[in-house]
């Protein structure tokens, strides 16, 4: 594996890896994963190893001060020795880690997942755009009662859209953990400073830094700071081991009999609703537990498997047994719970300590945020953000300066505005066991749609792991007044925000679909289009996956001459992953060949990056020359049926400009994946030779094509190929249109407020679709366009 792939085992050329080679038992397959899983303590379980720092400080506030004995200590250790158990060991460890989306994990994973085997997406033209990727895989049959369920839901659209309200919901938690994860995180670790006595502000300022300091490193990407992160949480876990062991000995080893479930029933006869009630503060001891599940695409499920299982679980029971047993004979320390419980000799190395793994876990969740905010985007629920690419050969490893900047000003104020650990923690849990929940049900789903299981299987799933997290929940819930209402106020802003956006798209996504322009008034006007057609390339840049847009008829009546050669490009988001790039291009043909005019689907996964590397171009023009090729080749791909010409599509597959290809034709029917190759003599594009001019390899790339002297090939073949070498000699225009989205005259005074104020803001104020889309900024054509939805 590559040195600089840190925590990455899975590249999106082979996706599925992580979960196939998990199973074989080979030396060499071994000693990656244990590679792999020594990286995932500083990627992974940074926030989890954290949580001692303020358990039993959050969990003995409030009503539960009145029942500060022996007995409610040890019942307290034992619900958290069972909470860690049955969820982080249990449930994700042994279950959740195998649902994969193609080595993929979180909640998208799960989404994406259902979209694909359920067909419960409201992407915009979906079936258009992804209907011929391999990743789609389905399974065997589907049982009775599982495919009534499956008809049920995809007969209603509105139980759909209730479906994805729930998945970004549950992103709107973690972008709320996010910001008070530092925030809880940082000033537990700096509170330790108290044993000297500091004053309150000097803590909070200090942490204040720290955070700045945090926020302030992260455009310098993670791959640079990682390295140093798994020694120090390898260190911190080593450390509160060891201080566990020797407070469980040294203060009280009766706490072992505390892992009996006897002490749970006890600990809830005992303290009645305030034991229920102190479950807020239990359930702080499993935050982190989701990025198990979320960064799986990073390491493998074996590797995760090995470092929960062998490592962190032993070090976090070990640590809260010996907390348990130094409070149940120092019950005045509960304020300081683990500060207190450190023998003076070692307080300060163990602070140090304790404060970088503050960090780390942190960071963990912010870079989390940022993965999350790009899905949104690529399921078009969230505005256009600057996107920067950290590392070259991690594809997950992103940085959002504006979601960076925002989410450091939210996290200082939670600081400076709470400035106590158990408010910060009510809200810090309420976030955390949403998530979960949500995923416990969307598993459910997966359960019954994906593995083909029985709906009994997963009711019982459901009822099992949905009842405990529930009654977390609810635990939480109660606590909304006292600091539970910051994730619930970020997540409903946040929500707002995405549903704007989303509302507004698709608004001008359904004015473009029912103006598209007439194909039959195309072929009236003949293959000049009743203008000038100069040489050259026009990549006219549409939403539409069928047709043609409204915008290419102000050229068609405004200007005098237009391109020679026209490509309609439709950039598309599928719910898989990753797209590998054999199937990134899907080429068609619209109108008949004099026309010169085609269409260009070009599909990237919610997890892929739209990288500025200078072979797009190329890449269009390769695979546009091989479909000409494959086209004369198929005769079902041709027509005379004028009506037909728009959707004949098949999947072109480019390795690049170096690439050497042959002719493949895909075991699926109706589809077609052809490569070029220059060493095939079956194939055209022997024919089209690629001659490279490196004047800097690094920087800059010029390709030219030409045709080589081929007797046998088809004359209107070869004069196509030499009209599109030619129109890519005289150059290559980007045109989009820019618009203007406003409501109608007509429409209610909320929709006008929604449309008119708040999707215009949003739309000003975030990226335009030509940087989002790495286009050329000097080869660019705007055309401004008024859209009235």
């Amino acid at each position: 594996m590559d040195s600089e792939a840190g925590a990455s085992s899975t590249s999106p050329q082979t996706p599925s890896s992580s979960s196939s080679n998990s199973n074989k038992l080979s030396w060499g397959n071994i000693s990656r994963n244990l590679i792999l899983a020594y990286q995932s303590f500083g990627v992974v379980y940074g926030d989890l190893s954290t949580s001692p720092l303020y358990v039993f400080t959050s969990t003995f506030e409030g009503k539960l001060q009145a029942h500060q004995n022996e007995d409610a200590i040890f019942g307290a250790f034992s619900l958290i020795f069972w909470t860690i158990t049955l969820i982080p060991l249990l449930k994700y460890v042994f279950i959740l880690l195998s649902a994969d989306d193609n080595g993929e994990g979180g909640t998208f994973a799960l989404y994406s997942l259902l979209c694909r085997h359920a067909r419960l997406s409201l992407l915009p033209n979906q079936q258009a755009a992804d209907e011929e990727l391999s990743a789609y895989k389905y399974g065997p049959s589907t049982p009775v009662a599982s495919s009534s369920l499956k008809r049920f839901l995809e007969k209603h659209k509105r139980l759909r859209t209730a479906l994805l309200l729930v998945v970004l919901f549950g992103a709107c938690m973690v972008i709320g953990d996010g910001v008070l994860t530092p925030a809880i995180s940082v000033l537990s670790s700096v509170s330790g400073l108290q044993v000297t006595q500091p004053k309150l502000n000097d803590l909070i300022f200090l942490a204040c830094v720290i955070l700045v300091g945090l926020f302030a490193l992260q455009h310098i990407g993670t791959h640079r700071v990682a390295f140093m992160f798994a020694p120090i949480v390898i260190i911190w876990l080593v450390t509160i081991f060891v201080l566990g062991l020797y407070n469980t000995i040294y203060w009280n080893p009766k706490i072992l009999s505390a892992l009996s479930p006897h002490y749970v029933i006890k600990f809830f006869r005992n303290t009645g609703k305030d034991g229920w009630i102190s479950l807020g503060g239990i359930l702080l001891a499993i935050t982190g537990t989701e990025a198990m599940f979320a960064d799986l695409g990073h390491f493998t499920a074996l590797s995760i498997r090995l470092a929960f299982a062998f490592v962190i679980y032993p070090c976090l029971v070990v640590q809260y047994m010996g907390q348990a047993a130094f409070l149940s004979k120092n019950l005045s320390s509960i304020h300081r719970s683990f500060y207190d419980s450190i023998p003076d000799k070692v307080f300060w190395p163990v602070f140090v300590i304790a404060t970088l793994a503050a960090i780390v876990g942190s960071q963990a969740v912010i870079t989390a945020t940022f993965s999350i905010i790009k899905q949104c985007h690529a399921l078009g629920c969230f505005p256009r953000v600057k996107v920067v690419h950290t590392s070259r050969h991690i594809y997950g490893q992103i940085y959002i300066p504006e979601i960076n900047w925002i989410l450091m000003i939210l996290c200082l104020a939670i600081t400076i505005g709470f400035q106590d650990t158990t408010l910060i923690g009510n809200a810090y849990g309420i976030a955390c066991m949403t998530v979960m929940f949500v995923t416990t049900w969307l598993m459910a789903l997966v359960i019954i749609f994906v593995w083909q299981r029985s709906i009994f299987i997963a009711a019982a799933f459901l009822l099992f792991f949905g009842s405990i997290e529930a009654v977390y929940l609810s635990a939480a819930f109660i606590k909304v007044p006292q600091g539970g209402w910051v994730p619930i106020v970020l997540s409903c802003f946040f929500m707002f925000v995405m549903y704007i956006w989303h509302y507004g798209t698709r608004r001008k996504y359904n004015f473009d679909l029912h103006n598209k322009v007439s194909l039959k008034w195309l072929l009236s006007l003949g293959p000049s289009l009743g203008i000038v057609r100069v040489p050259g390339i026009g990549l006219i840049y549409s939403e539409l996956a069928t047709g043609v847009p409204a915008i290419f008829s102000h050229f068609v009546t405004n200007l005098p001459a237009f391109h020679k050669v026209l490509v309609f490009v439709c950039v598309k988001s599928v719910p898989v992953p990753y797209v590998s790039p054999e199937e990134r291009f899907l080429i068609g043909r619209i109108c008949p060949r004099p026309y010169r005019m085609y269409r260009c689907i070009v599909r990237y996964g919610y997890k892929d990056i739209q990288r500025d590397n200078g072979d797009f171009e190329n890449q269009l023009i390769q695979s546009i020359a091989e479909f000409i090729q494959m086209e004369a080749e198929e005769p079902r791909l041709s027509s005379s049926d004028n009506s037909s010409f728009d959707g004949r599509m098949a999947v072109i597959s480019t390795n690049g400009v170096h690439s050497n290809s042959s002719v493949i034709v895909s075991e699926e029917e109706h589809i077609e994946v052809i490569t070029t190759m220059q060493s095939s003599k079956s194939s055209t594009i022997q024919s089209l030779r690629s001659v490279f001019e490196d004047e800097n390899p690094q920087i800059r790339r010029r390709v030219r094509f030409q045709l080589p002297q081929n007797p046998g090939m088809n004359p209107l073949v070869r004069e196509e190929l030499m009209d599109l070498i030619q129109a890519k000699e005289a150059g290559v225009a980007y045109i989009m249109g820019h618009s203007y989205v406003k409501a109608r005259r007509s429409s209610s005074f909320v929709k006008k407020m929604v449309i008119d104020i708040g999707y215009s803001f949003l739309r000003k104020n975030c990226r335009g679709p030509s940087v989002a889309l790495n286009i050329p900024h000097i080869s660019l054509i705007e055309v401004g366009m008024i859209y009235y939805v």
